[in-house]
């Protein structure tokens, strides 16, 4: 008779252990919550469409107030590559193809001007996590917005500098502001100290001289808890 040969790690050749086991009902149920959201949106389309609305991603209240683009659009970055589209990858606008391309979307548009009319619409909006309405800004918020232009225009100051004497003077200006800033911290260390005793002579003033004082009568407890009296002499005069 013949003998079943094992393999080279010792293990018998129809041993199939080592693959990966997958639960069947665990993805079964995702497979029928996707359906369920599907048949969800499809419906709220529909309703949508038949009010003569447009269908938007419905809000969870997670989303944040719509802020001002920090950046710039570069709508030439992409002039002059190549990009390999892997043919049936996008039908239509669905799916990445070859134009501009929306991550959050999953869209994809062949000239700037639809690309910059999606960024700034309230569908790319609420895919981002955004309710399209502007927080409201407070007199605070526009003065720390002018300092924040104000402090990037010196910064694009301080790059296009060149010669010497105006390197010069901004380090000057610099040290006079750390000067300035150390002086401010000098004064209210020393109005926190002032207060401070000020608020313990008060104390003093109020309850006598019998107030105790954290730290002043340390020694004379000690000396107490040693049943030490004093260091005087004991003979009768």
């Amino acid at each position: 008779m013949s003998e079943k040969k094992g393999s080279a790690y010792g293990t018998p050749a129809t041993d199939t252990s080592f693959r990966r086991t997958y639960d069947l009902d665990e993805y079964a149920a995702k497979a029928k919550d996707r359906e369920t959201q599907e048949k969800e949106e499809s419906k709220a389309r529909y309703e949508a469409k038949l009010a003569g609305k447009k269908y938007y991603k419905p809000m969870t209240g997670d989303e944040t107030h719509t802020r001002a683009r920090r950046d710039v659009i570069d709508l030439e970055a992409n002039v002059g590559k190549v990009t390999l589209v892997p043919a049936g990858a996008g039908t239509g606008k669905r799916g990445r193809g070859a134009g501009f391309y929306c991550g959050a979307c999953d869209l994809t548009f062949k000239d700037n001007m639809q690309w910059v009319e999606h960024v700034n619409s309230m569908q790319h909006l609420r895919n981002i996590g955004e309710t399209g309405e502007v927080k409201k800004a407070s007199a605070e918020d526009v003065h720390r917005r002018i300092a924040e232009l104000w402090e990037r225009v010196q910064e694009r100051k301080k790059e296009n500098t060149t010669t010497l004497k105006e390197r010069l003077e901004m380090r000057e200006e610099e040290a006079a502001k750390e000067r300035e800033a150390r002086r401010i911290k000098r004064q209210e260390e020393l109005a926190k100290k002032k207060a401070e005793k000020e608020a313990a002579e008060k104390v003093k003033v109020e309850y006598g001289e019998d107030v105790r004082i954290e730290g002043e009568h340390d020694e004379d407890d000690m000396m107490a808890a040693m049943g030490i009296t004093g260091f005087g002499t004991s003979k009768k005069k």
